[in-house]
């Protein structure tokens, strides 16, 4: 059977700040589309969050469930922190086949590459890969197992920018 998996960066980060980077929040306009990407994402059934551990992630996902997105499993971790797409492919690798949908949710430039390095070639997974603005959200098709995802095997059936 097939997984969904959501490729998420957070959303537009405050710069009137003096905390260190993995510390700043979003700003009122991150917080608007964050809450507009819950809307989008509600439908999805979100078994598995895995996030990066900073304030501005954290802060996107609590306004995507104002908007109403739901996860069953939430995991903050700093392996999301600054990391390479293949951290990411084996934070996938090892979650249970139970889990249908999952999301990742992180920092540029990894989330656009990893959905470039998972994603068949296609015109939309050539726009999400190039495009990975703020709030940015990519959903990809995975018809393998978690354990057996790697490069090319994913089809991006869809891509959006919130923006409230």
């Amino acid at each position: 059977m097939a997984h969904t998996l959501i490729v998420m960066r957070h959303a537009k980060s405050s710069w009137k700040t003096s905390e260190p980077d993995h510390r700043r929040p979003l700003s009122r306009r991150g917080i608007r589309d964050a809450t507009l990407a819950g809307e989008l994402l509600a439908d999805y059934g979100i078994a598995a969050l895995l996030s990066s551990s900073s304030t501005r992630t954290r802060q996107t996902w609590q306004a995507a469930e104002l908007g109403g997105a739901t996860a069953g499993e939430v995991t903050f971790t700093d392996a999301l922190y600054g990391c390479w797409p293949g951290a990411v492919v084996e934070l996938l690798n090892d979650l249970d086949e139970g889990v249908r949908t999952a999301m990742v949710l992180g920092h540029e430039p990894t989330m656009s590459s990893v959905v470039a390095s998972l994603a068949e070639p296609s015109d939309l997974a050539d726009e999400a890969a190039g495009s990975f603005s703020t709030c940015a959200l990519a959903v990809l098709t995975i018809p393998r197992t978690w354990a057996g995802l790697g490069a090319g095997q994913a089809d991006v059936i869809r891509f959006e920018i919130p923006r409230g």
